[in-house]
């Protein structure tokens, strides 16, 4: 681990909650349903107490509408599992980061015909600007693409088109 980094989404380390975990983790993503919430980053805690679970979530962004639609589908994994006391909580700090992302799932949007995030989001230093010169086209890999719309089919997402295939796709924003 590079320093000054934490683990954003520590596994549990006790049996019970791992196997919560294991459960929760396989929850995809309502938006985008070849990401579990795991691959997405926003599956933070799971912990289980007795016969108390709880299990944390931190939004994509503040009032991000799929929240709503992930807690309910953790809620039915893991009741349908057995586990009857079942909390989630969504939290807004640390915000999240396309940082927490995985490297499987951002393969997955490449594939799904999403350009994944590129670079860290981290605190930047004073000094140079970083600029992103291009986003690859996830169906051809070109780099002649263009911006359309900073806001694309969510707000975590840019519309570019492909100059060479003239398709248009996503873009996962580094957040």
């Amino acid at each position: 681990m590079a320093p000054g980094t934490s683990v954003a989404r520590p596994r549990p380390t006790d049996l019970a909650s791992q196997r919560a975990w294991d459960l929760a983790a396989r929850v995809c993503d309502p938006e985008i349903p070849v990401l579990t919430i795991e691959d997405l980053g926003v599956l933070r805690s799971v912990a289980v107490d007795g016969t108390r679970t709880t299990v944390t979530l931190t939004p994509t962004y503040s009032g991000c509408p799929a929240m709503e639609a992930m807690r309910d589908d953790v809620l039915t994994v893991l009741r349908g599992a057995g586990y009857d006391d079942v909390t989630v909580e969504l939290v807004l700090a640390p915000a999240w980061t396309t940082d927490w992302m995985s490297e499987e799932g951002k393969a997955k949007l490449v594939t799904y015909g999403i350009a994944a995030p590129t670079g860290r989001s981290g605190v930047r230093p004073a000094g140079a600007v970083r600029l992103q010169l291009a986003v690859k086209c996830p169906r051809c890999s070109s780099l002649n693409t263009r911006e359309l719309a900073r806001f694309g089919s969510t707000s975590c997402k840019a519309l570019y088109e492909c100059r060479d295939c003239l398709e248009p796709f996503d873009y996962f924003k580094v957040l």
